[in-house]
């Protein structure tokens, strides 16, 4: 996914807030299945993150256009673990594993759908 940074994403120096790495790949994730047709809110519930191990390698700065690629590292009957990485052209800044688990809409957490497991597993 490309994204733009925007004034709104950076402090006065023009250098991205750190939180906002988190969001670009939160968009990321949602347009995976945006892009698919589907919706990251499922019938029955929907993925939460875990766990983040994040390393801000160098930053981004306002007017900079990323790349945000996302790789299916692991995939668990109740849970999968992606690699986001963000990139300014050839230059990696951003490297995030995330652990995401499905839950109902009560809060409790089950086993992912056999569909979702299927669409998981092709990214």
């Amino acid at each position: 996914m490309t994204i733009r940074v925007y004034y709104e994403d950076t402090d006065v120096g023009g250098v991205v807030y750190h939180s906002n790495y988190l969001n670009f790949c939160e968009r990321a994730r949602s347009q995976l299945f945006f892009d698919a047709g589907r919706s990251p809110i499922l019938d029955g519930g929907h993925f939460v993150a875990k766990h983040i191990e994040a390393d801000y390698l160098k930053s981004a700065k306002f007017a900079d256009i990323l790349e945000v690629k996302t790789t299916l590292i692991e995939l668990k009957n109740a849970s999968f673990t992606l690699l986001q990485e963000v990139f300014r052209a050839n230059e990696k800044l951003f490297s995030m594993r995330i652990v995401l688990v499905y839950i109902d809409f009560t809060g409790k957490m089950g086993k992912i759908p056999d569909s979702e497991k299927v669409f998981l597993a092709a990214l």
